[in-house]
This record gives C-alpha cells, sequence and structure tokens, in this order.
C-alpha cells in the first residue's frame, strides 16, 4: 500500500478514528529511532545554527532520534 492510499483511507475515515490515527502517528514520531541520514541533517543544521535555542532543540532531536525515546 502507498502512502497516498493510506492518507485516501485516513481522509474517509469519521472524525474519531482520525483522532486515533493522528495519535498513533505522533507516538510513531516520538519513539522511532533516525537513520543515519536524518541524523547526519539534523546535525549539520545544528552547526549551521547560531541560534542557542534551535542549537538546544536540535540537540534534543538528535538524541531522540538515535536512542527512539
Amino acid at each position: 500500500m502507498t502512502a497516498a492510499k493510506v492518507i485516501e483511507e485516513i481522509d474517509s475515515l469519521s472524525p474519531n478514528e482520525q483522532v486515533k490515527v493522528i495519535q498513533h502517528a505522533l507516538k510513531l514520531a516520538q519513539t522511532r529511532q533516525l537513520t543515519g541520514e536524518e541524523l547526519g541533517r539534523l546535525a549539520q543544521r545544528m552547526v549551521e545554527s547560531d541560534d542557542p535555542a534551535e542549537i538546544e532543540r536540535l540537540t534534543s532531536a538528535i538524541t531522540r532520534g538515535f536512542y527512539g525515546e
């Protein structure tokens, strides 16, 4: 099944069922480990940033992405 088909199916769900899908997607986003490529892109953005808040946010994202919450 393609992502487009999954999205189409989600769009056809009732609002209550869509909420369940959204909650599941958020949980997946929080717990999955990132690929080396994804971690590398975050690290590059962190190195290039001059904003301390952005650096802290990226550091947290890298840590979470490496260990997977």
